[in-house]
């Protein structure tokens, strides 16, 4: 988790801005979308998208990490098998929060901050599929035509260099035919 911001923390001291953050994420993952105040919201993100990272790696000592700070082993369950598989693709960025305004009892500013679970965009993935055709057959390409180019180059210097003088002269020629049939 990143640093706390200094001043006053979310609900008093160290210990229970944990447990907070801990049901939050909780609460996440079990709803997929929470409403919350916005600083609530902010500070759940990094925590969240921390928790989902971990589930991505899969591997037992993520999943043990995670169990130390959210206790509802279900929710723990669904974050390693659902929503870890939903964002398999996907770089980062998981949360989302949206500003929904402020609430009517202490005009506090709510958003709702939910899980993006959509599959990333068709266009990125194909993108991404065609890079890595592309790099697997490069190597393999990149090996034996180098090889040949450089031999055909070799070979074909002398020859092309002794084509290109005898068209040069014809080239000098022709003016000068041409301005001699001009003054006839």
């Amino acid at each position: 988790m990143p640093t706390p911001t200094k001043g006053p923390r979310l609900g008093g001291g160290p210990a229970h801005e944990r447990l907070m953050l801990a049901n939050l994420a909780a609460s996440l993952f079990e709803h997929k979308r929470i409403t919350t105040t916005v600083t609530k919201a902010k500070r759940l993100k990094p925590y969240a998208e921390r928790l989902v990272t971990f589930a991505k790696r899969g591997d037992l000592a993520s999943r043990r990490r995670v169990l130390g700070l959210i206790s509802n082993k279900g929710v723990v369950h669904e974050l390693f098998t659902d929503i870890a598989q939903a964002v398999e693709n996907r770089e980062g960025g998981y949360t989302r929060i949206t500003k929904i305004g402020n609430r009517k009892g202490d005009n506090a500013p709510m958003a709702v901050i939910e899980l993006v679970l959509e599959p990333v965009s068709p266009k990125q993935a194909v993108v991404a599929e065609a890079t890595k055709a592309a790099e697997k057959a490069a190597p393999v390409a990149e090996e034996a035509p180098a090889e040949e180019v450089a031999e055909t180059e070799a070979a074909e210097a002398p020859e092309a260099a002794a084509e290109e003088a005898p068209a040069a002269e014809e080239a000098a020629e022709a003016p000068a035919e041409e301005a001699a049939k001009d003054e006839k």
